[in-house]
C-alpha cells in the first residue's frame, strides 16, 4: 500500500506598499511563494508547482504574479531595509539596543519626567484611607 499525495508551503517573501488594483488604496502587500510538492508517505520528494501572488492587506485580494516581479519586489524591500540600518542620524532600531542619540526623543513607551516620590513614599508611610 503507497501513500502519497501533495503538500503546499507558503513563503512571505517580502511585505511591500504599492497601489492596490482593485480597492484603489496605497496598502501593504505580502508578496508570497507557494511550493506544491509531492509527498510519499508524507515525505515532500519533488516540486510539482510554483506559484507567485501578491495579497493586498486592505482588500484582501491576491494576484498571481510573474516569478522575475517577486524576486525584484523582494531585492527593493532588503534593499531599502538595508538603507535603512545604514543611515546615518537615525536612532538605532529597538532590537539592535543602544541608548537613543542625541537630540531624538526618547520611545514614547519609556516614561519622560515623572515626579520621584516623596519622603513618605521613601520611608513607606502613606496616608491609609479611612483613617
Amino acid at each position: 500500500m503507497l501513500i502519497w499525495g501533495w503538500r503546499t508551503r507558503i513563503y512571505v517573501l517580502a511585505m511591500t506598499t504599492f497601489l492596490c488594483g482593485r480597492c484603489g488604496n496605497p496598502a501593504s502587500h505580502a508578496v508570497r511563494k507557494a511550493v506544491t510538492k509531492f509527498t510519499l508517505f508524507f515525505i515532500p520528494l519533488f516540486p510539482i508547482s510554483v506559484k507567485y501572488t501578491a495579497q493586498c492587506t486592505f482588500c484582501g485580494i491576491e494576484n498571481r504574479i510573474p516569478k522575475e516581479d517577486a524576486l525584484r519586489l523582494q531585492a527593493q524591500e532588503e534593499q531599502g531595509q538595508a538603507q535603512q540600518q545604514a543611515a546615518p542620524g537615525y536612532p538605532p532600531h529597538p532590537s539592535q539596543g543602544g541608548a537613543p542619540q542625541a537630540g531624538f526623543p526618547q520611545h514614547p513607551s519609556q516614561p519622560q519626567g515623572f515626579p520621584q516620590p516623596g519622603p513618605q513614599a521613601q520611608q513607606g508611610q502613606f496616608p491609609q484611607q479611612g483613617q
